[in-house]
Order: C-alpha cells, then structure tokens, then sequence
C-alpha cells in the first residue's frame, strides 16, 4: 500500500452522541460524515458504542468507494470546563474501522485543554 489514498477521521464522542467525520488527508474537505442520529430513532440511544459501530461501518465504505485504505484517527471530547474523557462510543468506532478494512496509521487525541481559562460553575468549584 505504497500510494493508496489516506484521509483523516474525525471522532467526536460525548455521552449522548457520537459524532465521525471523514477528510481528506490536508482536513479541508468532508468526505463522509455520519453521526448517531442517523443511525437510530431513539435518542437515548445516540451515545452507545453499537450506534457508534454503526456509524464506523457507513464511514469505512464511503472510504472505502472514494479509494481511501489509510487513515489517520484523531479522538475528541467535549473538553474546556466540560469532561476531558470521550464517551463509550470512540473505543467501538475504532475497533469497527480497523475490522472494516482500513488501515489506522495513528490514533491522537485532539481534545481541547483550557489554560485556566473560564471560571468553571459554583457546584465544580465546591469543596468535597
């Protein structure tokens, strides 16, 4: 696979969803994108990691159709004041594009770190 065609995937996973968006390899333009709402009626359901299964499958085979075997995996969550950990859905999605076929050249983490930024809400700030 010396000259096969690589893309960048975007996985953003929060508890309630699971967000995976396909580039290509400058991140400019959106191949594919597919959350866990397309995937499922219920809402509660969006942030599981079978939905985020299934929206992984979608995104391999629209990679798949645009000739992209290689890809680079970038992991997001909500961070700033929010959580720094990504909801259940990004350690299934992974797991579905590597079983799909594609080959994962490197997974990083992309989640936003405040500097000590913003003042966080009065029940984070209590004491414990």
């Amino acid at each position: 696979m010396a000259n096969a065609k690589k893309g960048i995937i975007h996985i953003f996973a929060t508890r309630n969803n699971t967000m995976i968006v396909l580039t290509d390899e400058t991140g400019a333009e959106i191949v594919a994108k597919c959350t866990g709402g397309q995937m499922t009626k219920s809402q509660r359901k969006e942030g599981s990691p079978y939905i985020a299964t299934k929206a992984a499958q979608v995104i391999s085979d629209k990679a798949k159709d645009r000739g992209i075997r290689e890809v680079y995996v970038k992991i997001r969550a909500p961070g700033g004041n929010l959580y720094n950990n990504p909801g259940q859905g990004a350690e299934a999605s992974l797991k579905s594009l590597t079983r799909a076929g594609l080959n994962v050249l490197s997974v990083a983490n992309a989640t936003p770190m405040p500097h000590d930024g913003c003042r966080k809400k009065e029940r984070y700030r209590r004491k414990k």
